[in-house]
Formats: structure tokens, sequence, C-alpha cells
């Protein structure tokens, strides 16, 4: 059961909403409105950056921390 984020094309509350299998009509938390749109996630659409990622590989095929 997923939860996806939406936003209200009425009055532009942003709401998370968890989807069952079988619903589809998705309605704003705060007016009601049927007019919502699913927005992408943040944590879906994050890339992490390679400076920022400890690097694997190169010393004997394994993660190192640069300690012995």
């Amino acid at each position: 059961m997923p939860i996806f984020e939406y936003k209200c094309s009425e009055c532009d509350n942003k709401f998370e909403e968890l989807v069952l299998g079988s619903r589809s009509t998705v309605v704003c938390t705060t007016c009601q409105s049927e007019n919502v749109e699913k927005q992408i996630s943040s944590f879906a659409a994050s890339i992490s950056s390679s400076k920022s990622s400890p690097s694997c590989g190169g010393n004997g095929g394994g993660c190192s921390s640069g300690f012995s």
C-alpha cells in the first residue's frame, strides 16, 4: 500500500494519501475536491552526489573507510 503525494488544483493544499489497490478516487483533505494531481516524491526524485557517497571497490573489491 504505497503513500503518494498530491496537490489540490482548487486550493493548492499538498497532502499525502495511502492508496489502496482498488481505490481510484483521491480527494483533497482540505476542500474535498477530486481535482488533485499526483506529485513526484522528493524521496523518489532525490539523487545522491558522488562526492558525498563513499567509494567502493579498488581495495580488494569491498568498501573501504580508509581505516585498517
